[in-house]
């Protein structure tokens, strides 16, 4: 009896999330976003009640002038959805806000090295995950996810999220049961050695070399490409493409076209 009051509960939330935007709303996210081909109608559903869900949950903040429609908002709901399609909402938790700015930001922030030197954050950013704290995005780099460049803000910071589920954003979020982390470690320490290489000798590289900052933002990187251009990281590196469809339980390469 719980359980079924429970899941009516759940459902009722959902049905309530889902009727905030119009079938216009869904059509013009949709449209915006080429990652979401190939879907079929069930996961289209999922998909859809997570992105309402997702944004009930967390507070979208718009900054220093950001006007955002409910399609718009939308764009940022199905994206950040998307990773956690076989996961569930439950990834996310312990966090609750969203902030856009219309264009790269520069956090406002400041902290004092062990030598007592006070530092002031002057990096100009397209998007930031905090620890128990919010998601930043620009919406100027979340509407470049109508390209599928294999760059997406949207996935990039929401992967960060998902990596500091046990911790710091160091590469290696918590893997499921069954999945190795000698394995993980493995693959993503040998492409991230490539990369890094390539990087070095001012060589093209598959994906972003940005990819080559840190453990943690090769994971990033590499779920952006993941989801945007599986084809391609299949390609340079199957070893990482089989450990996050481990992870993601996902497989974008089976139903989206190469570009």
């Amino acid at each position: 009896m719980l359980r079924s009051l429970v899941g009516w509960w759940h459902q009722r939330i959902a049905t309530r999330a889902l009727a905030r935007y119009t079938q216009a709303d869904w059509e013009h996210a949709w449209r915006a976003l080429p990652l979401l081909q190939g879907l079929d109608a069930a996961q289209t559903e999922a998909l859809r009640t997570l992105a309402a869900l997702f944004l009930q949950h967390k507070a979208v903040e718009e900054v220093q002038g950001t006007r955002l429609t409910n399609a718009e908002r939308l764009t940022i709901g199905l994206q950040a959805a998307l990773p956690v399609l076989y996961l569930g909402l439950d990834w996310y938790r312990g966090w609750y806000s969203v902030i856009v700015y219309p264009e790269a930001f520069v956090p406002e922030r400041e902290w004092v090295d062990a030598d007592g030197v006070v530092w002031v954050e002057s990096e100009v950013k397209s998007g930031e995950a905090w620890q128990h704290g919010p998601v930043i995005l620009s919406w100027a780099d979340v509407q470049s996810g109508s390209e599928r460049d294999g760059y997406n803000v949207v996935i990039h910071e929401l992967a960060h999220k998902l990596d500091m589920r046990n911790g710091d954003a160091n590469g290696h979020p918590p893997l499921h049961a069954g999945m190795s982390s000698a394995s993980w470690a493995r693959e993503l320490g040998a492409a991230y050695a490539d990369l890094s290489r390539r990087v070095e000798g001012g060589e093209e590289t598959p994906i972003d070399p940005y990819a080559a900052e840190s453990p943690g933002e090769f994971f990033a990187v590499c779920s952006e490409a993941f989801f945007e251009v599986p084809h391609l990281l299949r390609s340079e590196y199957p070893g990482v493409y089989a450990q996050l469809g481990a992870f993601y339980k996902q497989d974008p390469a089976a139903r989206l076209e190469p570009v």
